[in-house]
């Protein structure tokens, strides 16, 4: 028998089983990965990891460098398609199922106050209309990054759906939800929006609804629908405003407060 035909006796035939196991899970993982089935990528490198802890002697061989970057490859590209998953595609707000998630959650979870405040572009159809759909993506766009300045951690902004946009602010009293919707709502108007589009012109409105811990026995849902009412009534008191529930009654912020007439929406009325 040749040198070249000996069998190798430096490991034995149970390690040799394990090493061709851990190259069949590695390559397994690179083929589920490639497209994109992570969770079942991540199982394979798991198993290819264990194989290479398991010692009879107690040994903790070295992981492969190949192995690592493997690993944290599929991290890195993990975590990317979960952040596209829960991001809306045109503003990169957070989507419709990461909003309903982390408020029913945080309705859940909380033991403080809980204020949401939907928020609408007005006339926001007009807009595409007279400018085109490229340019109301835009308006979308930077909307939602002046619905964002100074946003209070772990507050955060989400789509609701096409022009409507919800502000989830927990552990925020009601005075101050009003006025950091009351802050958006101004910077939204006083923007230069002529930069985009000659005599362009964007306004919002909103609604906030206020919530202590415990108090909100419908969850989510409920909480949405008084916000969307009142989002109605600020729309119905003549826009550009946001509307709020205090004592019973609808009252709208800032300058639009000394307006005249102010509607009241109640939800049944809404639905």
């Amino acid at each position: 028998m040749t040198a070249s035909s000996q069998p190798d006796v430096s490991r034995p035939d149970g390690e040799q089983a394990d090493g061709g196991l851990v190259n069949l899970h590695e390559k397994l993982a690179g083929l589920l990965a490639s497209r994109g089935q992570w969770r079942e990528a991540y199982d394979h490198l798991r198993s290819a990891l264990d194989l290479i802890y398991q010692d009879g002697d107690g040994h903790v061989p070295a992981v492969p460098e190949q192995l690592r970057r493997e690993v944290d490859r599929l991290r890195r590209e993990h975590a990317e398609a979960h952040e596209q998953s829960i991001r809306d595609s045109l503003t990169a707000s957070y989507n419709r199922r990461y909003l309903d998630q982390r408020l029913m959650a945080m309705l859940a979870e909380q033991t403080g106050t809980l204020a949401v405040a939907l928020v609408d572009l007005d006339w926001f159809k007009q807009v595409n209309d007279r400018y085109g759909h490229l340019v109301g993506d835009r308006v979308l766009q930077q909307v939602v990054e002046l619905l964002q300045v100074e946003l209070p951690e772990p507050a955060f902004c989400a789509r609701y759906g096409g022009e409507e946009f919800v502000l989830v602010l927990p552990d925020t009293d009601q005075a101050s939800a009003i006025a950091i919707a009351e802050a958006a709502r101004d910077r939204v108007e006083r923007h230069d929006w002529s930069a985009m589009a000659p005599g362009l012109r964007v306004t919002v409105s909103a609604g906030v609804a206020h919530e202590v811990g415990g108090s909100c026995e419908n969850g989510a849902e409920h909480q949405l629908l008084q916000a969307d009412s009142l989002l109605y009534s600020a729309k119905q008191s003549g826009r550009n405003a946001v509307a709020y529930r205090e004592d019973g009654r609808v009252r709208l912020a800032g300058p639009a407060a000394a307006r005249r007439s102010i509607a009241d929406v109640r939800v049944a009325e809404h639905y």
